[in-house]
Parts: C-alpha cells; structure tokens; sequence
C-alpha cells in the first residue's frame, strides 16, 4: 500500500509539473480572450455563443496549439508565425508555402464571413482566429527563420537554461503569479482615444507593430545572457500591453465579422 501511494504520488507531481511548463503561455491567450468578451458588442456575443454552444473566447484560445498533437492537423503548424529577415519587408519577402500568421487570419476572417460555411467550419476558424490573435502580438512570433522565433536563442532567467522565445511566451508574465482573470482585471486603464488608435490599422499594420517589438528585443538581448529583474521591468509591461491590444483588436474583428 505505501509504494502505491508513493508511486501515485510521483504521478501526480510528474502530472502537474508537464502542465505547468506550458500554463503561462496559455494563460496568455486566456487573456486575449477575456479582454476581447469585455469590448465584445452584444450581437457579436450572441453570435459567439451560438457557435461555440456556450464556451467562452478564453476557453477557445488556446485550442490551436491543442491539436498539434494530431497528425491530421500539421499544415496548421505554419499558421502560428510569420518569419522574415530583419530590415525585410512582408510583402517582398518569400513566403512559406504552407501558409504564416497573415495569410491564416484572413483565412479564418473569410471563413466567418462566408453565410454558405457551415456553422462546423465556423466554429473551428473562430477557434483558431482567437488564437492567432494572440500570437500575431507574441513578438517572437513575428521573427526570425534561423533561430525558430527565439526558440535557437538560448539564454539563462534567473539562473535558469531557457529560450528567448519562453521567456517571452511564459515567463515574463509568470512573474506575476497570477491567474488569466486576475491579468485582465488589472490591465491597464486606457481612454477612449487611446482606445480608437490601438483599433487602428489592419492586420499587417499590427504585424509590423510586433516586428519592431521584436528588433528591439534582439537589439537588447544576448545569447546566453542571464536575464532578470531588469529584464523584466524592461518588458514586462510590454508584454501585458500586447495582450491588451491583442483583446481589442481581436473584439474589433468579431463585432466587424458579426455585425
């Protein structure tokens, strides 16, 4: 009896530290999702709700990266980033013909709008949308080929071996030890003029607004360097900025698709 609850016991840390190591980058797209309910108009919530049979935008948000895991759903893969080099332009640049970021959100935006899509079909790109949203404002995923969006670029979080593309995607906002709900309560009062600019623009605008993130995130780290509290007052509010504009310019989207 002692060694079945010992080896139970190892399950459920092996169990709860596998989450663990990904829950911050999902806990990211949660908040995109709960901020784009708040500016959500009611037409467009209704909507939502019917398509996705009473599942919330923060639910939703992290289905893209769920089903990886099924082999019937690779060419998604591509559709999480968009890689060209610096000082390059997107629209000049070679384009992975598998598909990138720019080319699935318009994908899914068209889906959406198409009355002959199938409320199947919707569902699943209203998924995906909410989910691209979020990574289209993760600057790494605006990034370079060479070294995987930051995944290649190595460097140390307090004391720890890590990757850029982490540090961005979890751990900055891990810092903060706080849930999906607790980050959208406390983000950042913003007027209505403020509010009108960040819904400015189109998708690839906000694209290059992520892109210019990331050149200035290459111009002030180094490999193997050992990152920390400067780090984090550097940018973590950055990153809690991305998510805000993220949520607003995803509702912005839906109460267009659904209008």
């Amino acid at each position: 009896m002692k060694s079945f609850l010992l080896l139970f016991s190892a399950l459920i840390i092996c169990f709860n530290t596998a989450f663990a190591n990904d829950d911050w980058g999902r806990t990211g797209h949660r908040v995109t999702g709960e901020i784009a309910t708040e500016y959500l108009s009611k037409k467009a919530s209704r909507a939502i709700d019917d398509l996705l049979n009473g599942e919330s935008l923060a639910f939703v948000s992290t289905y893209a990266d769920e089903i990886r895991s099924d082999k019937t759903m690779k060419n998604y893969s591509s559709w999480h980033y968009v890689s060209f080099p610096f000082g390059a332009k997107y629209e000049t640049s070679e384009k992975n013909k598998y598909g990138d970021i720019i080319q699935a959100i318009d994908t899914c935006i068209t889906v959406l709008k198409n009355p002959e899509s199938s409320k199947e079909d919707k569902a699943f790109n209203l998924r995906m949308l909410v989910h691209f949203v979020g990574d289209l404002h993760m600057p790494l995923h605006v990034g370079l080929a060479e070294d995987k969006g930051g995944n290649d670029f190595q460097v140390r979080w307090f004391g720890e071996g890590t990757n850029l593309h982490t540090v961005w995607d979890t751990k900055l906002l891990e810092s903060y030890e706080m849930s999906y709900t607790e980050l959208t309560q406390n983000k950042e009062d913003i007027s209505l003029e403020k509010m009108r600019e960040w819904e400015g623009g189109s998708v690839t605008d906000w694209m290059y607004e992520s892109r210019a993130l990331c050149e200035d995130i290459y111009a002030n780290t180094e490999i193997g360097e050992k990152l920390g509290y400067e780090y984090m007052y550097r940018y973590t509010n950055v990153a809690r900025t991305q998510l805000h504009k993220s949520g607003l310019r995803l509702a912005k989207m839906l109460n267009e698709i659904f209008e």
